[in-house]
């Protein structure tokens, strides 16, 4: 675990041939055999292109996916087409008036398939060291598909839905660590909500009880959790502000939520957005304890603007006055791709910044 130093959160920008081919897939101009194949060529790539950054350890870019959710709502029962609710995007030119494909959860969620088996069976066979598939996290999929006056007739708590999400995601997990995935992660952004008291007043005003949702968040992220622990997995909880198109959802420093995540999440590693001053201080990472690590996200995903080494070296002085500096790793912010759009920045910028989170990781803790 330790020797994880240079970190990522896992999305990819999507290769111009990859994006075409998606494209001429729903169009069914290409089958699925094509669009696999052009997956295939794309993650090889990707691959490659991480080891000579020098990273630690590696991922298939959600090469595979149209989104950083994608795959469950295609492996399980209840869900029916739905527009996606709108979101209060800040920055970035603020958010484009169109609507988004969704999912509402309309019926109990039954699994009906694998949620990540291609692609963990295809980087156990091509990736030449440490990699990781990333999941979900129950509570983000629930504030997703959960619409009143229909997912509210099927799960009459949010609890019991937030439950059931993170018992199907735990037996992937399992399977995933069993099957010798070294890292799994869950991507838990939908926690930050907990900081900005615009955010959390609809779940309120629908009639939520916000410390009982946390609870269960927390009780349901740690199900999947430790079903990848059990299998032998390195476990991690990502946990950001928002990321589509250089845009963000939140401001304001994890004060609020620290001690309950930081504490009370059973993970081995916590990534964590710190790459802009409305991250907040280090000072909530006093909560750590000490078998815990937290890879600083420093390094922003969300422009191509390049940041100054002396500046991140400082920051990291910073945060190890409050971590040891032995429970520190390093890592950009989000990943550059948490929707098949992309943020934006170009493909250089990109391998330039990964480049740069390896050297500074050799630097820091060689």
């Amino acid at each position: 675990m330790n020797a994880l130093r240079a970190d990522h959160v896992g999305s990819l920008l999507r290769p111009p041939a990859l994006l075409q081919a998606r494209i001429d897939h729903a169009a069914g101009r290409l089958d699925l055999e094509g669009l696999r194949a052009e997956e295939d060529r794309a993650i090889l790539d990707a691959l490659r292109r991480q080891r000579q950054c020098g990273l630690d350890v590696a991922s298939d870019g959600e090469f595979r996916r149209l989104s950083f959710v994608s795959g469950f709502a295609d492996a399980v029962d209840g869900f029916s087409d739905a527009e996606a609710p709108p979101l209060r995007w800040k920055g970035g030119g603020g958010q484009p008036a169109r609507s988004r494909h969704g999912h509402v959860v309309a019926a109990a969620l039954r699994p009906r398939g694998r949620i990540a088996a291609v692609e963990s069976n295809y980087l156990r066979e091509h990736s030449a060291g440490p990699w990781k598939v990333t999941l979900p996290s129950p509570l983000v999929l629930a504030m997703a598909a959960h619409r009143p006056g229909v997912t509210d007739a099927v799960y009459a708590d949010w609890e019991d839905l937030i439950g059931d999400a993170g018992r199907i995601l735990a037996d992937e997990a399992r399977l995933l660590a069993a099957e010798g995935v070294p890292y799994v992660q869950i991507d838990a952004p939908a926690y930050t909500r907990w900081i900005d008291p615009e955010l959390i007043a609809p779940l309120r005003e629908a009639g939520a009880d916000t410390d009982r949702l946390l609870d269960a968040a927390i009780a349901a992220d740690n199900r999947v959790l430790d079903a990848a622990r059990a299998g032998g997995a390195i476990t991690a909880v990502h946990i950001c502000r928002g990321n589509s198109m250089g845009r963000w959802l939140v401001e304001g420093g994890y004060d609020r939520i620290a001690e309950p995540l930081l504490t009370r999440l059973r993970c081995h590693r916590f990534l964590l957005e710190y790459d802009t001053p409305r991250a907040g201080t280090f000072a909530p990472l006093r909560y750590l304890p000490a078998n815990r690590m937290v890879v600083l996200g420093l390094i922003t995903t969300k422009t191509g603007a390049e940041e100054a080494r002396d500046d991140l070296l400082r920051r990291i002085d910073q945060a190890s006055r409050i971590v040891p500096l032995e429970q520190l790793a390093l890592s950009p912010q989000c990943g550059f791709a948490s929707t098949q759009v992309g943020n934006p920045l170009t493909p250089d910028d990109q391998w330039r910044k990964l480049e740069l989170v390896a050297s500074l990781a050799r630097e820091v803790w060689p």
